[in-house]
């Protein structure tokens, strides 16, 4: 099948190149040059386990030429459906920014103008509900002048790909979603993924687009729900000098709570959680509800940063004195700091007076947007040389590896805010809620 889509952010890329994968012809179409050309060169424009090999697979010289990109939007016309994977940002009060989105489906609508055949638009992106019926069709339908569900379709795909792990998780996937309000649409995003479903024995949620939209935020919204509330049980562990991972262990034998999404530690980030808990938090207080438990939710997250730098007060007074900051990335195998832990600690340091070093293997530039004065270190061993105190804030393999490498901080401190680094002679260890 001919499939476009339009971004090629952490999900249009992916999502563009795994769909090539299972042997769709893919155009991605997006505004920044420099990504289009890195993409028909063949390499992936961001760090994403498996995501370069499926982008020399099938894009560039060298590749099957199932994959291409261009910032020409007339290259839908040559497609049968098209998903847009555009940003959908925070505004202030929370709730989420649709101006992307409208600017992309007002270009899109005008391309399809140009157009006699039938065509399915996919909203991929994370919307809060209504936002494809109300929002997104609306557009369309103008600026193509054409009519819903006669002369083009409209369906709701939301993805549940975790940054780092986000080729696997759509090569295995829990559930696909396809949310559409007619049948044609509901066909097409089928013959999309039937070779997904055919190959993964994936079970298929079939749904209108108002519930599509809903299942994403519930979906996300009770995972940082979980993590929040083990964070909660973990912080109160700590007051009693009881292991939380040995509860959490217990308790996630009970069937009904699982133990996945129960290590306690310094807290959810990246684009996803806060923005999705954010954004349905707020369109639940424009229908008129409370949402008290995702506020809870929120507000505890909020505070572990706080907790692991209240740990390292009771340890040293870092005035003028060299930290190191281990991991800036959200989480392990991404490059993504958006809403990292390590930027709320960093700002904690910097109000103690410290001088701040930090260490990642991959988001370095990226956190040097944000702090641009700190010093970058190459390696684990260089960031922590002198350092009297170390904060581990994302557990990367090569931040779980450390040993003796602590040996050479001036007070060898570490607060693990991941439980990444093992208990030993030598270190003052203590994790955050453990």
């Amino acid at each position: 099948m001919n499939v476009s889509i339009v971004g090629s952010g952490y999900v249009g890329t992916t999502v563009a190149a795994c769909f090539a994968d299972l042997g769709h012809s893919v155009v991605n179409v997006d505004i920044d040059q420099g990504v289009v050309d890195t993409i028909n060169d063949g390499r992936a424009p961001i760090h994403e386990e498996g995501l370069p090999e499926l982008v020399a697979d099938h894009a560039g010289e060298d590749g099957t030429g199932r994959l291409e990109a261009t910032t020409d939007y007339d290259a839908v016309r040559d497609t049968h459906v098209t998903f847009l994977c555009l940003p959908t940002p925070q505004n202030d009060d929370g709730s989420i920014d649709l101006s992307i989105m409208e600017a992309g489906a007002e270009q899109l609508g005008r391309t399809l103008a140009g157009k006699d055949e039938w065509h399915t638009v996919v909203v991929k992106s994370t919307v809060v509900p209504g936002s494809t019926e109300d929002v997104i069709t609306p557009i369309l339908a103008k600026e193509s002048g054409q009519t819903p569900g006669e002369e083009f379709g409209v369906g709701m795909n939301p993805e549940f790909l975790r940054e780092g792990t986000a080729v696997a998780d759509f090569r295995d996937p829990d559930k696909v979603v396809l949310g559409a309000d007619d049948d044609r649409a509901l066909e097409d995003m089928h013959a999309v993924f039937d070779p997904l479903v055919g190959h993964a024995d994936a079970p298929v949620v079939e749904t209108d687009t108002r519930t599509a939209e809903m299942i994403k935020y519930a979906n996300n919204g009770f995972l940082a729900a979980k993590v929040s509330l083990i964070n909660d049980i973990g912080n109160i562990c700590k007051e009693y000098d009881i292991d939380a991972y040995d509860v959490a262990d217990a308790i996630g034998l009970d069937d009904r709570i699982s133990e996945h999404f129960l290590r306690s530690g310094v807290g959810w980030g990246g684009s996803c959680f806060p923005k999705d808990t954010a954004a349905i938090r707020a369109a639940a207080r424009k229908a008129g509800y409370e949402p008290l438990m995702l506020d809870a939710a929120t507000e505890v997250n909020d505070r572990q940063p706080e907790r692991l730098l209240g740990l390292l007060d009771s340890h040293v007074d870092v005035a003028g004195k060299r930290v190191a900051v281990l991991g800036l990335s959200f989480k392990p195998g991404t490059d993504d700091v958006r809403n990292s832990r390590a930027i709320p600690v960093i700002d904690g340091l910097h109000n103690r007076g410290a001088n701040v070093a930090a260490y990642d293997p991959v988001a370095a530039e990226n956190m040097r947007k944000h702090f641009p004065d700190i010093e970058y270190a190459d390696s684990p061993e260089d960031v922590l040389d002198d350092a009297v105190a170390a904060l581990v804030v994302t557990d990367w393999p090569e931040i779980t590896a450390l040993d003796t490498e602590f040996d050479t901080m001036r007070t060898p401190i570490v607060l693990d805010g991941r439980r990444a680094i093992d208990r030993r002679d030598g270190i003052v260890y203590e994790g955050l809620t453990w």
